[in-house]
Order: structure tokens, then C-alpha cells, then sequence
């Protein structure tokens, strides 16, 4: 989902510090309701901690490629949710992305402010959702694959969306960039096949560890209803 150089680019990139801003601002709110209901300050810093970890393995290690406006990654946004909780989940998209940025994709930093706002306002988009389609009283681990599926398909949706608004944003509407959002959407919309599965997979190994349960360093709705 990087947005490729050149896309949004001048006067226009300062949108993106005051979207980046706004994204921020949902995170620290993420946060501070995992500090307040969910483990306190340290759980939340060991979750990002790991958390950041593997949003960078999944930049640089699994499969990625560029299609049209962007690159199709298979970020898994949804199962980091579920796994670490929203505020958790935020630190690791903000830093991974950092992270991968400063040391493998120098050229890639003039987008930050366009790529976390695509990672981040998503993942308070599927944050909500999980209230709505998830009834208080289930696990996590107890998750359905429609569950899964709609949280999976809400996340990559959105980062589709903003990545066809940055790239009319800054590239108009011609006919080439129609076709290069189209083909980027298309290819990246395949990833809901394949999350869905990761998210059931990760959750089905996460029921056989009980003494994670009892751990800080998973989302307390991982194993417990909510409060």
C-alpha cells in the first residue's frame, strides 16, 4: 500500500501532515483506552514492541509487489488487531512503517504522512466494527469466519479507498491513472482471500496456548469477554 513516488507530490503532500496528524491522533486514543481498560502502560509498549516487529517482517519478508499507484502487502491489519488490540496494533503500523522506511526505503519517507493515515484510520474503522459485529461476551479466539471476514474486508477496503484518494488527490482523473487505481484495487482486494484464513489460523494456535491467557503481551479480549 506505499503510494509510489511522484504520486501526490509539491504543494500538495502537506494534506497528507495534517491527515498523518489526524491518524495520530486516533492512535493515541487507541492507546490510552488500552492504558485505561486493557494491562495499563506496559502491556501496551510490550504489545507494540512485538507488534512493531512484525509489521516489519511482513514489509520486508512476505511477498509484496508494485500494481499501478501502489504495492499490494499483505499487512494483516485485521489479525494484528484482534491479536494485540487497536492501540497495540497502531504503535506497530506507525513505527513498522518507520522502521522500514529509514532503513530499507529511504525514498519512501516524503509519503509517510500518506501511508500511515492509509494504515491507521482503517484500523480505528475495523476497531468500531469489531463492537458491532462481535458480541461482548465472545473471545476473540471464539471468532467466526464471517467475523473475520468483515473485519478483514472493512480494513482492506479502506486501505483501497485511500490509496484511490491520494491517487485522483494528486494524479487527477486521466484515463492512466483510472486504470492504474483499478488494477491496484483489483490486486489488492485478493489479499481478503488469503487474511481471513491468517486471522482463524493465528486464533485456532492461539486457543491451544492457555498461558497466554494470563499474559500481557496479548489483547485481554484475545481469551475474555469484555469488561
Amino acid at each position: 500500500m506505499h503510494i509510489e513516488p511522484g504520486v501526490v507530490d509539491g504543494a500538495k503532500i502537506v494534506l497528507s501532515y495534517g491527515t498523518a496528524a489526524a491518524a495520530f491522533g486516533l492512535a493515541a486514543k487507541m492507546a490510552g483506552n488500552t492504558i485505561r481498560n486493557d494491562g495499563g502502560f506496559i502491556a501496551l509498549i510490550t504489545r507494540g514492541v512485538v507488534a512493531t516487529a512484525l509489521v516489519f517482517c511482513f514489509f520486508e519478508v512476505f511477498p509484496h509487489y508494485p500494481v499501478g499507484v501502489s504495492e499490494v502487502h499483505f499487512i494483516l491489519g485485521s489479525t494484528l488487531y484482534l491479536i494485540f488490540g487497536a492501540g497495540a496494533a497502531a504503535i506497530g503500523l506507525a513505527a513498522g512503517l518507520l522502521l522500514q522506511g529509514l532503513l530499507f526505503a529511504p525514498f519512501d519517507l516524503p509519503q509517510y504522512g500518506i501511508n500511515v493515515t492509509t494504515l491507521l484510520v482503517p484500523l480505528w474503522g475495523i476497531s468500531l466494527l469489531a463492537k458491532r459485529i462481535i458480541p461482548a461476551r465472545t473471545p476473540y479466539v471464539e471468532v467466526k469466519y464471517w467475523q473475520a471476514l468483515s473485519l478483514s474486508t472493512a480494513y482492506q477496503g479502506g486501505i483501497v479507498a485511500w490509496v484511490a484518494f491520494w491517487a485522483f488527490y494528486g494524479s487527477g482523473f486521466g484515463a492512466a491513472n483510472l486504470a492504474a487505481v483499478g488494477s491496484f484495487g483489483v490486486a489488492y482486494m485478493t489479499v481478503i482471500i488469503i487474511e481471513p484464513l491468517a486471522d482463524l489460523a493465528v486464533l485456532a494456535m492461539a486457543k491451544t496456548l492457555a498461558p497466554l491467557s494470563r499474559s500481557r503481551v496479548v489483547y485481554n479480549r484475545l481469551y475474555h469477554a469484555a469488561a
